[in-house]
């Protein structure tokens, strides 16, 4: 069993020849992701790196029956893009555009639902089952085969934590870029309900921000719901009262999503959390 992406997944990447697109399907096909087909309008019959056809649509992929999607198309683009795959009935649409306009991201999340389909990003660093799948933009070299499951708020953070974990000898599941826009396509529970019914995650680690109540509202579950051990991280916990972060999801409003309320709630539910990404291993053991 996986969380979301597997051995199966057929992946179709939306702007394929672009400079995100191109690098990062070279990335995937390492890795050994089935990347079965790009979308290039206009460049239909060519092929990327001689191996992946390109065609004009998501419609004209569906002769490759791919399942899911990576969307690395200008920000004004992405919303017809994805509504063009959840037209096609994608099952997995990961975005990894940033500045997707507010309004866009929340019709496509809306319709997404509608149609059974699951949204990751916008603004995230996608999705990896070690050793079977990656849609995203994730380091290959980093993971290792194991039982942590990470889902995580921040990009560069969630390397640096897979990173740790894996040199500590430990290795991961799952790990899932959540995104980190205002609105995302995945929430901590989301992932955690995923990753409690998971058999080949036995451990879980949380990396957050400051900002939001997602965090908070994580910590609730986790108290309610799961019987594995879960870690946390938060970023910005050093930053000045009232200081936004560069996330336009990591906003503290009126003293709601500090760093300090998040810790308190992850204490209060049993999560500890580490003081610094390197120590997620050592509260793992």
């Amino acid at each position: 069993m996986s969380v979301i992406v597997d051995e199966n997944t057929r992946v179709i990447v939306q702007g394929i020849t672009g400079h995100q697109g191109s690098f990062h399907t070279g990335e995937m096909l390492k890795f050994g992701t089935k990347v079965v087909a790009g979308v290039a309008p206009g460049k239909g019959g060519q092929k990327f790196m001689d191996r992946v056809p390109i065609v004009n649509s998501v419609q004209d992929s569906l002769q490759y029956e791919p399942n899911a999607t990576m969307i690395a198309v200008p920000a004004p683009y992405v919303r017809d893009a994805a509504m063009e795959a959840i037209d096609a009935g994608l099952r997995v649409i990961y975005i990894l555009t940033e500045h997707v306009p507010f309004h866009d991201t929340m019709e496509i999340v809306h319709q997404a639902k509608l149609r059974g389909a699951t949204v990751l990003g916008p603004n995230g660093p996608g999705i990896t089952a070690v050793g079977k799948c990656k849609i995203g933009i994730m380091p290959n070299q980093i993971f290792r085969k194991g039982n942590v499951a990470v889902a995580s708020r921040s990009g560069t953070l969630t390397y640096e934590i897979v990173d740790a974990i894996t040199r500590s000898g430990m290795g991961e599941s799952t790990v899932i870029g959540l995104g980190g826009d205002p609105v995302v396509g995945l929430t901590f529970i989301d992932v955690l309900e995923m990753f409690n019914r998971d058999p080949e995650t036995e451990k879980i680690v949380l990396v957050g921000e400051i900002g939001g109540s997602n965090e908070e509202r994580a910590a609730e579950y986790i108290k309610k719901n799961v019987k594995k051990q879960v870690v946390a991280y938060i970023a910005g916990r050093s930053a000045p009262p009232g200081k936004r972060m560069g996330h336009a999801g990591a906003i503290i409003e009126k003293g709601v999503g500090t760093a300090e309320s998040k810790i308190r709630a992850f204490n209060e539910a049993g999560v500890k959390v580490a003081e610094y990404p390197v120590d997620v291993p050592k509260l793992l053991r």
